[in-house]
């Protein structure tokens, strides 16, 4: 694996430093040997709300430290409990009369540190309740739950209550009731990895982890790769066993490495659960709780009241955070656009062959230009321009051949609607151009060089980048002149061979390669041109 650190031992440090550049947080100075991140802005005059536990979870847990959430977070190695000193030191730091409220993950290295420094503030006078939190409901409830995302809602509720001015037993009584009423389980594709030493996967291609924990633990079982509707429907059935009909808050966490659009499908996923109908606030999709980059989700839950809804969607200063109400996907009526083919169907069986002879030509070298696209591009060049020739194909007994201004303003709307790529754009806007030039007048090659100008107007191009320009302007020029369609088809295919030595281009795609990438390959678009005039030589 490959990482954005410096050193790996200097992780965690360098993470607070990072999170430290926001305004509000500061950290104790006898970091990084106790490692507290706390409000800038704390005054002691309100229960303190302390949580923290091994780094690795980000944002969890100094990333929802501020108003309205956690007053400090303690900070241990990755996947390691933090010191009993850093948790006494974070009480003594931020509690007051009020005392504080240690929220606690339910992992041994943690109950017990922050346990024995609870014990060790109350000797020294000071005000500690602590409350465990258990939400992972994978191993079921004769063993130990484990302190997943749901742990979350603890934070919130409690800094919500504490910034109310609530004293610690009020605080407690509500976070206890979070608590018991919060439920979480976890489904991942791969497994994190740790910033030093080569890690073998457990899992192979086929296999998944449902009921995994958030330190690399295994999962509590091996199940087979599917579809994320069905991934998800398993995970939300797990769920189902602990949840009754009520209402609740919903949070979809992304474990680390599930990218932002596989996150919005999981959550459509969600959407068709039997579940989804009892979800009225929605956390996410988001990372709030992590295990480094782990491939994989887990959704947690908490059951509403009055008092919880209230808590969990009363503004908070830590931009982690953020709540919605949650509802079905809906629409609005979509404005009418004017149609494709703005001109009745006319017939010239001579335009009308050349015009099938080139959709064909176009998809028969899909393959082709994908592949020459994939040495200078994102390998799509092939099926972009196939796509016109298929849908040119859908239409081809509906378009007016009988006038060659009426055909080339509906082949502008065809590839402005229906192709995709900035390819679409830029020939619909030769396409429309030209068209309106042969109304006004029927020059065919003045007409395309009109057409050309508006596409290099707005794609910014010129002749010799190393663009489709360098084919289309000398065949254009050529046609303009009068010239024979056999010095035509010579003149494009010229001008595409000439990509091959341009290396030095300041648009298009090719300005971001380097010369070695380019040297001696054409561009795809200008093959393309090339070939379509070949094509056209052709055709008797």
């Amino acid at each position: 694996m490959k990482f954005f650190i410096n050193e790996a031992d200097q992780v965690v440090n360098e993470g607070i430093e990072g999170l430290l550049t926001n305004p509000k947080l500061t950290r104790l100075d006898n970091f990084p040997e106790v490692r507290v991140v706390l409000r800038k802005d704390w005054d002691k005059s309100k229960v303190a709300i302390i949580s923290g536990g091994g780094s690795g979870h980000e944002p969890t847990h100094a990333g929802f430290v501020g108003k309205g959430m956690l007053t400090a977070a303690v900070c241990g190695d990755i996947f390691a409990s933090p010191s009993v000193d850093a948790v006494l030191s974070a009480i003594i730091a931020t509690a007051g009369d009020k005392g504080c409220l240690l929220v606690i993950k339910n992992y041994t290295g943690d109950r017990l540190n922050f346990g024995l420094a609870a014990e060790q503030a109350r000797e020294m006078g000071y005000k500690v309740e602590t409350i465990i939190v258990g939400d992972d409901i994978a191993l079921g409830e004769e063993t130990e739950q484990r302190g997943l995302a749901g742990t979350l809602f603890v934070h919130k509720s409690a800094g919500y209550i504490s910034e109310e001015g609530k004293s610690l037993e009020e605080i407690l009584e509500l976070v206890k009731r979070v608590a018991q009423n919060s439920y979480s389980i976890g489904l991942s594709l791969e497994e994190g990895h740790k910033f030093q030493g080569k890690e073998d996967s457990r899992l192979d291609e086929s296999e998944a982890e449902l009921g995994l924990g958030i330190h690399g633990e295994p999962g509590v079982e091996k199940i087979a790769v599917a579809k994320a509707d069905e991934l998800m429907e398993t995970a939300v059935e797990k769920l189902q066993e602990y949840t009754s009909g009520a209402e609740y808050a919903l949070i979809l966490n992304n474990l680390g490495s599930v990218t932002p659009v596989e996150m919005n499908v999981l959550l459509n996923s969600f959407s068709k659960t039997s579940m989804a109908k009892n979800v009225k606030l929605l956390v996410g999709p988001g990372s709030f709780m992590t295990s480094l980059n782990m491939k994989g989700f887990s959704i947690s839950v908490v059951k509403l009241d009055e008092e919880i809804s209230e808590a969990l969607v009363a503004t908070c200063d830590p931009a982690s955070w953020f709540i919605s109400e949650y509802g079905e996907a809906s629409s609005i009526k979509s404005p009418e656009l004017p149609e494709t083919l703005p001109f009745e169907s006319s017939e010239n069986a001579s335009t009308k062959k050349l015009l099938k002879e080139i959709a064909e030509e176009l998809i028969d070298m899909k393959d082709e230009i994908n592949a020459l696209d994939e040495k200078v591009g994102d390998g799509d060049a092939g099926s972009t321009f196939a796509s016109a020739g298929k849908n040119v194909l859908e239409v081809i007994d509906r378009l007016p051949y009988a006038k060659n201004w009426e055909l080339f303003i509906s082949i502008g709307r065809i590839f402005s609607r229906e192709i995709g790529g900035s390819s679409g754009v830029l020939f619909s806007l030769l396409f429309t151009r030209a068209g309106n030039a042969l109304k006004e007048n029927d020059d065919l090659g003045k007409a395309l060089l009109s057409g050309l100008d508006k596409m290099k107007d707005y794609g910014g191009a010129k002749q010799g980048e190393r663009t489709m320009i360098d084919a289309l302007q000398p065949a254009f020029e050529a046609i303009a002149n009068g010239e024979s369609m056999e010095k035509v088809k010579s003149a494009a295919r010229k001008g595409a061979d000439a990509t091959k030595e341009i290396t030095d281009t300041k648009f298009g795609r090719s300005s971001y390669l380097s010369e070695d990438s380019l040297k001696n390959v054409p561009d795809p678009g200008a093959e393309v041109v090339a070939r379509v005039f070949e094509k056209l030589a052709a055709i008797k």
